[in-house]
């Protein structure tokens, strides 16, 4: 979905869109923010990109200067998000941390 355009951001000339990708739980959207967060626009201006976790939802907000720029961004950031979301279809649900136990267990004949 595209963010509206404010009046502030109009002048300046900068377009604006926003994604928000809803995850079956909070701990998967978070999974997703920790592993797209790493990724720097690989140009210094004309470019800002903000991620954020509400529930269980993870939005994007971009504003860029140019349309060319926004679209190779929100492309680019669209097949790292596919590949993660493949990534935790593929390996299944994530395990809580306080449901997780260990057993160990030991024969001796």
């Amino acid at each position: 979905m595209a963010a509206p355009c404010t009046e502030n951001n109009h002048k300046q000339g900068k377009l604006e869109f926003a994604l928000d990708v809803p995850f079956p739980s909070s701990r998967e959207a978070s999974i997703a923010l920790q592993s797209l967060s790493p990724d720097r626009e690989p140009r210094k201006g004309g470019i800002s990109k903000e991620l954020t976790v509400s529930g269980s939802t993870l939005s994007v907000r971009w504003r860029a200067d140019e349309a060319r720029i926004l679209r190779v961004s929100v492309g680019s950031f669209m097949d790292h998000l596919s590949l993660v979301m493949e990534t935790m279809e593929a390996f299944g649900p994530p395990v809580s941390v306080t449901t997780q136990t260990h057993s160990f267990c030991s024969t001796m004949s």
